[in-house]
């Protein structure tokens, strides 16, 4: 799985108008499902989230987590963060996860999220989707499993 995490001070995601979710300072994570990711791959990404050091400190460096700053956790479904970018100027889709298989890991990831972390906001998966948000730093970091 990938996780493209952004430390921002507010970000929200919503479809068509209508709001799905949003959070104050925290983390926006676009997640991405690889074909062979499996829940183990999910439970490793929800652990790095949770625990990469991306929050300034009393000496503004970078480490402090989000698990430590109880920031907001926002989570938005992305497939083409899994695509094929190495060759010509058209993404291919081949390596990410069909939409089941992927739908069932995002649904996964934020289920275990909301169980450690609070709070957890999330994007719906399939959906078009409008993500606003404001990156702190700019700080930007791909995490994969």
């Amino acid at each position: 799985m990938i996780g493209l995490i952004q430390r921002v001070t507010r970000a929200e995601v919503s479809t068509g108008g209508r709001p799905l979710g949003a959070i104050g300072p925290g983390m926006l994570a676009l997640i991405g499902v690889k074909r062979e990711d499996e829940p183990r791959d999910a439970d490793r990404l929800l652990e790095r989230l949770l625990t990469y050091r991306i929050f300034a400190d009393e000496n503004d460096r970078m480490n402090r987590s989000l698990a430590e700053t109880a920031g907001g956790l926002l989570l938005v479904p992305q497939f083409t963060l899994a695509a094929d970018t190495g060759r010509g100027s058209r993404a291919g889709f081949s390596t990410a996860a069909p939409p089941a298989q992927a739908r069932l890991l995002f649904a996964y990831l934020l289920e275990r999220a909301r169980a450690r972390h609070a709070p957890v906001a999330a994007g719906e998966f399939g959906a078009h989707m409008q993500v606003t948000l404001v990156n702190d730093g700019p700080v930007t970091f791909w995490l994969g499993t």
